[in-house]
């Protein structure tokens, strides 16, 4: 199996290559053509859900084996993997849907890999950060990403606080239980500004929610959300300077 237009192969040394590839978030034509090939020519599969990734296999007509990886077996898993690495294996890293890594397990053997010399190739591909961002109309010049909220109400609130004054765009991970609560926290230590959810991106019911914090929360406590929920959040508008322009007495 070659991959030479993938990386330069030192012919003495038959260590494999470790793929990071992206797979759809929702819409299962959201795939790379090379994403597909080298879930084909792969050795193994390394996923966060087998059963998951076995639906996503069988779509395509993918026969490479699965093995999990997650978590919970991470570090019993990750020497087994580097092993086969190390022998000459490719090995594709995947977690339940988009970008692994993102709130996703995946950096632990990553950082094994790079630290023991084996290649890490990554095959970009869906984000629902990235989606989100695109379609929300806020501005995408300077944004930061901060995974899911912290659970507890306090927790959340002072996480709220320490960001209020970033003007960067905030994306930030929900589940939709949590949703009311969270916008509820947005609005008291953010107050009026711009924000988007974004719901179920590419799957049939996507639903794109844009407007003031206040406006958005009314909307989901008259209409509770469902699914898979990405929060778009306006960054702290720059005060203008205003000069005083007087005439000469």
């Amino acid at each position: 199996m070659c991959h030479s237009f993938e990386r330069k192969k030192d012919t003495s040394i038959s260590m494999g290559t470790l793929f990071i590839v992206s797979t759809p978030i929702g819409n299962l034509e959201d795939f790379t053509f090379r994403g597909l090939r080298i879930l084909r020519e792969a050795s193994v599969i390394a996923a966060e859900d087998t059963r998951r990734t076995k639906k996503l296999c069988a779509h395509y007509g993918i026969d490479t084996p699965l093995t999990s990886y997650h978590d919970f077996n991470k570090e019993e898993k990750t020497p087994i993997l580097l092993a086969r690495l190390q022998e000459g294996d490719d090995i594709v890293l995947v977690s339940d849907a988009g970008t692994p890594l993102i709130s996703d397990p995946g950096y632990y053997l990553v950082k094994h890999a790079t630290n023991s010399n084996i290649p890490v190739v990554p095959i970009p591909g869906p984000s629902a950060i990235l989606a989100a961002l695109a379609a929300s109309g806020l501005p995408t010049d300077a944004f930061v990403f901060e995974g899911f909220l912290p659970r507890k109400p306090g927790a959340k609130k002072k996480f709220l606080s320490r960001v209020s004054d970033d003007h960067r765009t905030l994306i930030v991970f929900e589940t939709a239980p949590r949703l009311p609560a969270t916008l509820e926290a947005i609005f008291e230590t953010m107050g009026h500004r711009k924000l988007v959810i974004a719901r179920e991106l590419t799957k049939l019911h996507e639903e794109i929610l844009r407007g003031d914090i206040a406006e958005v929360r009314e909307a989901c406590v008259s209409k509770p959300l469902k699914g898979e929920i990405t929060i778009v959040i306006e960054g702290k508008v720059k005060s203008k300077m205003i000069t005083s322009h007087r005439e000469p007495v």
